[in-house]
């Protein structure tokens, strides 16, 4: 009776790990050969991982990211310019700390989005906060909230975003407002925040794809001041879409050659 007023206690006092843990407790007799403050010590452990690992999930749900990825997956067996000490660096989210982005420059297949979502999920798992966005999406999303007067708030919310993952960027090239709406969110970002952007195009190509050459130099100024580059080569993963990496196991983490990669 004491132990289920405790557990009750625990649950009213919003501590379900602590509960589940003296739960566990009483049903293992090992447990009684340890002293108070031990076993008091693992039911702390105890709520404060299920806590750690509650807050890691919404984080992860609320990134959006598009793929299931993670630094362990990648494949550096098949040769395309991808070093393995580059990505173990980033994996780190120093960048992220110090405010500067990751540009991942590719071909179509190369893997740049597996790689821009693997590196925001070890970023989300090193506490920072992150969202996913395709690029034409970004403008999407930009004049809708501009129609229904979200605009402010919506900005604000990727302001505020540690990481901002801006996948496909310069698919296509830009008209003149929307070059200037990418102003405004990298300008929110510089300095504050970080950004990781993926791109078919050779950044020698950005100037030209953003149009109105001012503001097309006022992004780039800021988007390349402190940027890590990873640039990309070679055949495309999707011709091998049974390879995957030999150190991971497990289909779900590591990088497929399939159709919905880039």
């Amino acid at each position: 009776m004491l132990t289920n007023s405790t557990v009750d206690g625990l649950h009213s006092l919003r501590l379900p790990g602590m509960a589940r843990g003296l739960l566990e407790q009483r049903e293992h007799p090992d447990y009684d050969a340890l002293g108070f403050e031990e076993r008091l010590a693992m039911l702390v452990d105890r709520e404060l991982t299920e806590r750690q690992n509650r807050k890691l999930d919404r984080m992860l749900k609320a990134a959006h990211l598009r793929l299931s990825a993670t630094i362990e997956g990648i494949d550096y067996a098949r040769p395309r310019g991808l070093e393995r000490s580059q990505v173990l660096s980033l994996a780190e989210a120093h960048w992220v700390s110090s405010h500067h982005s990751v540009a991942i420059i590719a071909a179509t297949g190369l893997g740049k989005t597996y790689i821009s979502c693997a590196l925001a999920n070890a970023a989300i798992r090193r506490g920072h906060s992150a969202y996913y966005l395709r690029g034409p999406r970004l403008h999407d999303e930009i004049s809708l909230a501009r129609a229904d007067g979200r605009l402010p708030r919506l900005m604000a919310t990727w302001a505020r975003t540690d990481v901002l993952v801006i996948d496909d960027f310069l698919l296509r090239p830009l008209a003149p407002d929307q070059a200037a709406d990418l102003l405004e969110v990298i300008e929110d970002r510089v300095g504050l925040r970080s950004t990781i952007v993926t791109s078919q195009l050779p950044v020698a190509m950005w100037h030209e794809a953003l149009g109105e050459p001012t503001v097309a130099d006022g992004i780039l100024d800021r988007l390349l001041e402190n940027v890590h580059r990873v640039e990309l080569h070679g055949e495309s993963l999707r011709r091998h879409p049974t390879g995957k990496d030999k150190a991971s196991s497990g289909a779900k983490r590591s990088e497929p050659g399939a159709a919905d990669e880039k």
